[in-house]
């Protein structure tokens, strides 16, 4: 009779597995992410993207799209969808500039200001949802923010909206 000797994975081979893969891991969790933030957002009638460009307004009432785009991480064919359904829901305006044609600015209206208070209970409830503390939701904000960093040096010309990898609807794509 004979055993066979499992075989141990070479390291190129264990580099393969899902289980190693750092890009899969931070899918799963931005995926698991916006599942608890589609739940908590329902009520304010936005989507996950919604909320980050009203967070953006909430922070400086008007501002060029571009900012926008550039500071979100989303390109124009994203941004500008996003911005047309917010629009419509009578939370912000946009105009474009007497003074340069080509730029638009957006701006809160009324409702989309007075709705910052009821957005005011969602970071709690995520916060509460991650089952970290403050430490360790400040020391994950940290490594995120450094990684981001490293991974834009990492490849010139790679970072920034051309880079987007985010559909509409907000779910992170891993290459």
């Amino acid at each position: 009779m004979t055993t066979e000797v499992p075989r141990t994975p070479a390291p190129d081979e264990e580099w393969l597995r899902l289980d190693h893969q750092i890009c899969f891991a931070l899918h799963a969790a931005s995926r698991a992410f916006t599942g608890v933030y589609r739940s908590l957002l329902k009520d304010l009638g936005l989507t996950y993207p919604q909320y980050l460009v009203m967070l953006v307004l909430w922070e400086r009432d008007e501002i060029p799209v571009k900012q926008l785009g550039e500071r979100l991480r989303l390109d124009s064919g994203t941004l500008s969808p996003l911005l047309k359904r917010l629009e419509a829901a009578g939370l912000v305006t946009r105009e474009r500039s007497a003074h340069d044609e080509r730029s638009v600015r957006v701006r809160l209206t009324a409702e989309g200001t007075a709705l910052r208070g009821r957005a005011a209970l969602v970071p709690p409830r995520i916060m509460a949802a991650t089952g970290l503390g403050p430490d360790e939701i400040e020391d994950l904000h940290v490594r995120l923010a450094r990684l981001t960093d490293a991974l834009d040096s990492a490849v010139p010309g790679l970072s920034g909206p051309a880079a987007d990898t985010t559909d509409p609807e907000g779910t992170a794509h891993c290459g």
